[in-house]
């Protein structure tokens, strides 16, 4: 049960990368979508938002382990961000995309490399009302770090 805002802020913190990394990896093996390499930088940042959103029930002081799961959304929600202006043409990406090479035992590395497709960043693979992937995790991310913080600052002001 949460009592306090500061532990609704630990199950957003918790909820929200497990959400977001949840959707990603079912529309990878489930949809068939490949992710590109701004994908991938913003499964990290949700990968480090998990780890502090868990390290709250371990490690003290729990407070900060919260808001740096919140500041990971964050930095989750701004890569999102940059990744959907690339992908809308606001302006130009990284040069570097992503490959999924496989190949089994006995086959050619090189022909596997070769006939690998190219999963290019500034491409959109799935939009949903014009808003893409990387548009709905900037939603999604920024305005529950914003809660998040807002939450852990309301708390403290509320406790003292």
């Amino acid at each position: 049960m949460l009592r306090g805002r500061e532990d609704w802020a630990r199950a957003l913190a918790l909820a929200v990368p497990v959400v977001a990394l949840g959707g990603a990896y079912a529309s990878q093996y489930f949809a068939g979508l490949v992710p590109c390499e701004m994908c991938w930088w913003q499964r990290y940042a949700h990968f480090a938002a998990l780890a502090c959103a868990l390290a709250t029930f371990v490690l003290p002081p729990r407070r900060g382990w919260i808001a740096l799961a919140g500041v990971a959304i964050a930095g989750a929600g701004l890569i999102g961000a940059y990744h959907a202006g690339v992908e809308y043409g606001w302006w130009k990406g990284l040069t570097a995309c992503t490959s999924e090479i496989a190949f089994k035992p006995g086959q050619d590395p090189l022909a596997a490399i070769m006939s690998a497709p190219m999963i290019r960043c500034d491409t959109v693979q799935w939009s949903m009302f014009g808003i893409s992937m990387a548009g709905y995790n900037f939603l999604f991310s920024g305005v529950s770090a914003l809660a998040i913080g807002w939450a852990l600052l309301t708390s403290r002001k509320a406790s003292t």
